[in-house]
């Protein structure tokens, strides 16, 4: 079998395959007849090596199939592609937001529809927040804002704070870094500490948010106070303006914000475990509501964890139960920590598959696609 590696352009988005898809060993990824349903799908295979039979390309070149109706091609919504879509919008919303036509009502129903896929799965909104090894440095800032909002989701709901406060709170989330953006891909792509300049723009960047906020003709009084303060703290140690008298939204918003920048990995520094990053919280916030809601919300080992079990199985945390110690975690490989196919999911309240630890070397990950563990489809 003479195999070629596959080029990007002969796979087309939502059409059949017109030959199977295989490893560099000739292993069988995709089979003829299969449709690629995403970009993101797409990429994960290019970098995982696709190659085609020869002789299976000379066949389909001879005796094409007929494509079918697009129509007859929908395929099931994958939840994880309408997360990574955010990204992309929150970019396109933000890039002028004085000229943007009804910037208010725009940035109302983007919140929305963060909630809604928060809803759809909660697991997987957290999972996305604790796993970014693939993410791009220059849509970090993005990134980032859309993270920080689906943990002040968590936060608000479980502190039951009316939906008004709540909302007020994810669009102070999504918007809190608007003026700094992409400085913050820049900062989280270099291998040299932050410059002056870049301090310096940081420093100012509440204020000048606000001001364009208002521009853009936002008046909700709690939005704003939120942005304004998020960097504050009631020591005074905060900035921009060393205010004391800091508003509850505000210390939630750099809670959350914090929280998610210690836990997001940077060419400069690795990310810390979420275990490492609760503790540091829970010890600045002294055990205080905040902190206690990310707990609960998060639990010991949240989803996207990667931890090994008491049967020597290596797994990713993938669901949440009402014990914080003892979430479902799908294992990875066997009890010897070797590679395998077959996902099975193990309730780790069970003693044979308890936790016994966080895995830290997390090379096994580059090329494990979520959809393994959840599945494609939002429901």
């Amino acid at each position: 079998m003479k195999m070629l590696r596959l080029p990007r352009a002969k796979v087309q988005i939502g059409t059949l395959l017109p030959w199977s898809v295989r490893d560099a060993q000739g292993q069988l990824l995709l089979s003829k007849g299969h449709v690629v349903e995403s970009e993101h799908q797409l990429e994960q295979l290019l970098e995982r090596g696709a190659f085609v039979d020869a002789e299976e390309v000379r066949a389909a070149a001879g005796v094409a199939e007929p494509k079918r109706p697009k129509a007859t091609l929908v395929a099931p919504p994958n939840l994880f592609d309408l997360w990574d879509q955010t990204t992309d919008a929150l970019h396109k919303l933000l890039t002028d937001v004085v000229q943007e036509p009804d910037f208010a009502g725009r940035m109302e129903q983007f919140a929305r529809h963060v909630v809604e896929l928060v809803d759809l799965n909660p697991d997987i909104a957290i999972y996305r927040c604790v796993r970014q090894e693939h993410a791009k440095n220059f849509y970090y800032g993005y990134a980032h804002s859309v993270h920080t909002a689906t943990l002040c989701i968590l936060m608000a709901r479980h502190l039951k704070w009316p939906a008004h406060r709540m909302m007020s709170l994810v669009k102070a989330a999504l918007s809190m870094n608007m003026t700094i953006l992409d400085l913050q891909g820049q900062m989280a792509g270099q291998d040299v500490p932050m410059k002056d300049k870049q301090r310096a723009a940081i420093h100012e960047h509440p204020v000048q948010v606000v001001a364009l906020l208002e521009q853009a003709g936002i008046a909700d009084a709690d939005w704003l106070a939120a942005v304004r303060q998020h960097h504050e703290r009631p020591d005074g140690s905060g900035y921009p303006l060393g205010c004391e008298d800091v508003c509850e939204m505000a210390v939630a918003l750099r809670v959350a914000d914090v929280l998610m920048a210690k836990i997001s990995p940077r060419v400069l520094r690795t990310a810390l475990s979420p275990q490492e990053a609760v503790r540091q919280l829970y010890r600045e916030d002294k055990g205080g509501p905040l902190s206690t809601a990310i707990i609960k919300e998060f639990g010991i080992y949240p989803p996207g964890d990667f931890v090994r079990l008491a049967s020597g199985e290596l797994g990713i945390v993938v669901q949440r139960t009402d014990n914080a110690r003892a979430p479902v975690v799908a294992s990875i490989t066997d009890t010897a920590g070797h590679p395998v196919v077959r996902t099975l999911r193990h309730d780790t309240k069970e003693p044979g598959f308890a936790i016994v630890g966080n895995v830290v070397d997390k090379s096994m990950l580059t090329r494990l696609p979520p959809e393994r563990l959840y599945g494609f489809s939002v429901a």
